[in-house]
């Protein structure tokens, strides 16, 4: 099997090697637990040392604090952005009404771009915001099941980001996501400990405990090695 590495330093130990190539991951987490960080070192990893174009969506227009996060790490991206190599799409919704159909202008330009891109990271920040969109829980499921399937028709490997209220049992924001995808990466954070749960990873062997991580000057680091109990989490 293929592997898209995840550039997080001592992840790839804990799922055998990387991520499947082609596969889509939800990243869950509470506020402050690092999930945008995680997302920006994937792509910024992936462009920089192995040459893999990545784009980032956003659907929360906070492009200024995604560009901060990066400059927080001394990533320097402009060389990467005129290459070609890293771009961050702003996907906006102008209304409220006929949210499907603005979606689906806003995925075929995606797709556009990743073609023109030559993409082959994907990362969506975030999914919660489908919901200050979308309402009504049944027609909210429906969208995330078809954003979701045409994000697997880009071919690219992709992170979901999906923000919960903290738990330990709360997998996504609306109890569907974590059926659409092939791997579910769980992030915590109960002061002072970081921690990650890999909940699935489909067609690859993976950890099944919880490693405690840090965010520092060099970014994100998971401690395969380390493991935490699951009392740590409340």
């Amino acid at each position: 099997m293929e592997r898209v590495k995840s550039g997080v330093i001592g992840l790839d130990e804990l799922i055998g090697g990387g991520f499947p190539l082609g596969s889509t991951i939800l990243l869950s987490g509470g506020a402050g637990t690092g999930k945008t960080i995680f997302g920006l070192t994937y792509l910024y990893e992936g462009a920089k040392k192995y040459g893999e174009p990545g784009l980032y969506i956003t659907t929360e227009g906070n492009l200024k604090n995604l560009v901060w996060n990066m400059e927080v790490f001394g990533w320097d991206i402009k060389p990467l952005q005129d290459e070609g190599k890293l771009k961050i799409y702003n996907m906006k919704l102008h209304s409220q009404e006929n949210v499907p159909r603005q979606i689906s202008e806003e995925l075929k330009a995606i797709s556009i771009l990743v073609k023109q891109m030559g993409c082959k990271r994907l990362v969506v920040d975030s999914t919660t915001a489908l919901g200050v969109w979308i309402g009504e829980s049944g027609q909210l499921r429906h969208l995330l099941y078809t954003f979701a399937d045409a994000l697997k028709e880009l071919d690219c490997t992709t992170l979901l980001i999906a923000e919960t209220k903290g738990g330990k049992n709360d997998f996504s924001a609306f109890g569907v996501e974590e059926f659409l995808v092939d791997g579910v990466i769980m992030l915590y954070f109960m002061p002072p400990n970081r921690s990650l749960f890999i909940r699935k990873m489909r067609g690859t062997n993976h950890s099944k405990t919880v490693h405690p991580f840090t965010i520092s000057s060099l970014g994100l680091e998971v401690k395969p090695k380390d493991e935490l109990l699951w009392d740590v989490l409340k």
